[in-house]
């Protein structure tokens, strides 16, 4: 009986010859199935690539945030002041939490925007409730110790390249406006309490800012670590410079004016927000 099943080609030609499968050779099932796990992470991934651009843009807005909200609760009536900050935060998350993936320009208006809340809410402790600066520290610390534990217990993971689900997400977010509001409240202990003024205060966090990247480099200590220890630091380093900046000069600053500093780190923030937007260098790797 003849046999009409197609005869199975030999890997070896001949012995010692390995023959390669032909370039028309493809795994469908194993590249539909990587095509899917792709694109499900590039539409879950909600935060940017961390590069030297991630950190630049986040000290500008620490800066202008502390800025701005200092312009504004002096300016105007500081009960508007707090009311508007509130409503600009409120937008900006609900813009960002709308988008499916990540957008830069919905990411880093949230930012800017949690920098100009966070401002309002550690001075408010301060400056209307009279809490010490070195109180209203710790008690920042106390509440980004409690996020951190609640959002590891929960997701075992504080890694910033796992948030690819809502409460994912909004630990994150909860996260960033603690560090905000720790990083203001220590800043103006530096300043105020300890009597560094604003110039030498960021001086001595621009040290501190620099500490994690070394010893990541050097040592290779923990990354999450590394990242969260750096973030924290943008704040008081940033809000410093500012303040050195815009202060009159009979508290130690050069009295370049709140609102000239805040309008112009908003156009430098702007500037390389949309550089970002147009060569996307800030996307996460996709896998």
């Amino acid at each position: 009986m003849n046999d009409f099943r197609p005869r199975r080609r030999h890997v070896y030609a001949q012995p010692g010859r390995l023959r390669l499968p032909s370039s028309n050779y493809r795994p469908a099932r194993r590249t539909a199935f990587q095509g899917a796990r792709h694109q499900a992470w590039q539409v879950l991934t909600k935060v940017p690539k961390i590069t030297a651009y991630f950190w630049i843009i986040k000290i500008l807005t620490t800066g202008m945030g502390e800025a701005l909200s200092d312009f504004l609760v002096h300016r105007y009536n500081p009960y508007l002041a707090v009311l508007l900050g509130t409503a600009g935060i409120v937008a900006a998350l609900v813009w960002q939490f709308s988008r499916e993936g990540y957008s830069v320009w919905a990411y880093w208006t949230a930012v800017a925007m949690v920098s100009v809340f966070g401002t309002m809410a550690a001075d408010v402790l301060h400056v209307k409730l009279g809490i010490p600066y070195i109180v209203s520290s710790l008690f920042y610390a106390v509440v980004l110790t409690i996020i951190f534990a609640v959002w590891y217990a929960s997701e075992r993971t504080l890694s910033i390249h796992s948030i690819h689900t809502k409460r994912r997400e909004a630990f994150y977010w909860l996260t960033v406006l603690a560090t905000f509001a720790l990083g203001t409240a220590t800043g103006d202990l530096t300043a105020a309490t300890f009597h560094l003024g604003y110039f030498f205060s960021g001086v001595l966090f621009a040290v501190i800012f620099a500490i994690p990247a070394l010893a990541y480099w050097l040592f290779r200590i923990n990354a999450v670590f590394a990242f969260w220890f750096a973030y924290i630091i943008t704040r008081p380093l940033g809000a410093s410079f500012a303040d050195w900046f815009g202060v009159p000069h009979y508290l130690g600053g050069l009295n370049f004016g709140r609102g000239n500093i805040s309008l112009v780190l908003t156009a430098l923030i702007v500037v390389f927000v949309t550089f970002l937007a147009i060569t996307h260098r800030d996307e996460q790797a996709k896998i």
